[in-house]
């Protein structure tokens, strides 16, 4: 295969590049854009928002022109070189550096199509110039749509000439770099540029100008380690041609590669492929593999929720749920004679203003604060702990660079806690809204044997009346050798303190169910507000990792 072959099928082989995959992947990159510009730094984002911008820029303009820049050192003779392309004196030529700070620029073919192309660029129309023979038929119409630039020197001692330099690399389609025998091997020309193309290696050719000053063998030397250093530089495969100003003929092979590229009209798309595979490597360090657990797992969700539950004093209503129902169980079951002392101790539950008469979710009324002591700095410390394991655990199996998002997510809400907390634990239904039916049975029967009592008594002290009066004594029944008013007062007081034994454990065990109930309940309150005010944010930032990562799936798929 020939020389000229070799570059032709490097320029376009098989590897057309498809306009609308290439498409697809741009809005894949919007798409990861749009996720992660909340939870990444702006500098890990520049260059793919860069790239975002300048593609749907440069797929608006002109398709039917390919930008091509001649880049090079002082002294390589790249403005020659563009001159002898262009068959026209276009570009000032010197030796002294610098010789100029702007690009110039020949269109092949009318001006005015590719002026806009030009604005955006960055041109300026002073120094455009046309190739008009192109219009004529002669040997230009190959390249007719080409717009080739002149760039500044690259190591120009005028830092404004170097900055213009890497803002044309980054528009151009395709890029020629013009080397001399001297410094074909210059450090600044491997490390700060070819290196960076290694992406680029398709829309990339290199041009040992001046070869007319080297014997054929010399010429050979100097390309083989010329391509040596390429290898180097991971541009292995890219066209390497001996050129030079002076002699036509050395012109030919460039001519003929330049020629190939306007014809299929690849370049653009080519370079921006490359600018994709290379900012989509740039991103992989934000995205991992798919991972076993991208999650908040529950062990970590119980963790917040015990320390949730302690700040909110989830324990202390707990416990004044079960003296409350040890207090209203007494107050309902115990004497009549002693319910009204009873009922004159504060209700625990009122006491934290949590008592109701109805179930809370009945209650249509706003729900008023608590008067539950506020969290102690032991119970806060434990509370930051736990917010921040949330954070750690979500960002363990994912690329550390997302850690401070899901720490700022799993604090965003950590000032509307308290208030969330509170609320939460006078909404929760406690359970102590309906009477047992068996405290109804209980008190009836204190009742009855309370009127046993009292109806024994009476008789007792109407029968000691009678006798005081001189009336004839009352025939008090008898039962057995106990008389039936004395069996009365006796039996209700012992029966109504027996019932009040026998009941004690039922009630001290239904208090200690309430209390578990209680908590069960207020637990879950908790556990809604931890996962609403911190792992809700957390898991938000997690389906934008999981976003990203698919949208960054179809960027580097080729």
């Amino acid at each position: 295969m020939s020389l000229v072959e070799r570059v032709k099928h490097a320029l376009t082989g098989d590897d057309r590049v498809d306009a609308e995959q290439l498409v697809a992947r741009l809005d894949a990159l919007q798409r990861f854009l749009r996720v992660t510009d909340p939870y990444l730094p702006d500098n890990d984002l520049v260059a793919a928002h860069t790239l975002v911008e300048r593609a749907g820029s440069r797929l608006a303009l002109s398709q039917d022109h390919t930008v091509v820049a001649l880049a090079g050192s002082t002294g390589s003779g790249k403005s020659s070189l563009f001159n002898a392309l262009a068959r026209l004196k276009l570009s000032p030529v010197g030796v002294r550096r610098p010789t100029t700070g702007v690009a110039h620029a020949c269109v092949w073919g009318p001006l005015e199509p590719a002026n806009r192309l030009l604005d955006w660029v960055g041109v300026l129309p002073r120094q455009r110039f046309i190739r008009e023979s192109a219009l004529d038929g002669d040997d230009e119409a190959a390249l007719r749509g080409l717009v080739l630039l002149d760039l500044p020197d690259f190591d120009s001692v005028e830092r404004g000439h170097r900055l213009e330099v890497d803002r044309l690399l980054g528009l151009v389609d395709q890029v020629v770099w013009v080397v001399d025998p001297q410094k074909y091997g210059d450090r600044v020309l491997h490390n700060a540029y070819l290196r960076q193309f290694k992406q680029h290696s398709d829309i990339t050719i290199v041009v040992l100008n001046q070869a007319d000053r080297l014997s054929p063998s010399d010429t050979e030397i100097v390309v083989t380690d010329l391509k040596r250093l390429l290898d180097e530089d991971g541009l292995t495969g890219v066209p390497v041609l001996a050129t030079s100003a002076k002699q036509p003929g050395m012109l030919t092979e460039l001519r003929d590669a330049l020629e190939k590229t306007v014809a299929e009209r690849q370049a653009a798309l080519r370079r921006l492929a490359g600018d994709l595979d290379m900012v989509a490597e740039q991103l992989a360090t934000t995205i991992g593999p798919p991972a076993a657990e991208d999650e908040v797992d529950r062990a970590t969700v119980r963790q917040l929720s015990d320390a949730l539950a302690a700040s909110a004093g989830v324990p202390a209503v707990a416990a004044a749920t079960a003296s409350a129902y040890r207090h209203r169980a007494i107050a309902s079951t115990g004497w009549p004679l002693v319910r009204g002392v009873r009922k004159l101790r504060p209700d625990p539950l009122k006491r934290l203003h949590l008592a109701t008469d109805k179930p809370v979710a009945e209650v249509e009324a706003p729900v008023s604060r608590t008067s539950l002591p506020e969290a102690d700095a032991a119970q806060k410390s434990a509370v930051g702990l736990s917010v921040r394991a949330v954070a750690a655990r979500a960002a363990a199996p994912i690329p550390q660079v997302w850690a401070p998002a899901l720490s700022t997510a799993s604090r965003s809400r950590l000032g509307d806690l308290p208030d969330a907390l509170d609320r939460a634990v006078a909404r929760t239904d406690l359970g102590m809204s309906r009477k047992p039916i068996w405290w109804t049975v209980v008190g009836l029967l204190q009742w009855l044997f309370t009127i046993a009592a009292v109806v024994g008594l009476g008789w007792l002290i109407a029968g000691y009346a009678v006798r005081i009066l001189g009336l004839p004594a009352f025939d008090n029944p008898q039962v057995g050798e106990v008389p039936l008013p004395t069996l009365l007062l006796l039996g209700g007081l012992l029966l109504g303190a027996l019932l009040a034994v026998l009941i004690r454990p039922i009630v001290n065990l239904g208090a200690r169910r309430a209390g578990r109930r209680a908590e069960q309940r207020l637990r879950g309150s908790v556990t809604e507000v931890a996962r609403e005010y911190v792992v809700a944010p957390v898991r938000e930032v997690l389906n934008g990792y999981a976003q990203a990562r698919e949208a960054l799936t179809v960027v580097r798929s080729e």
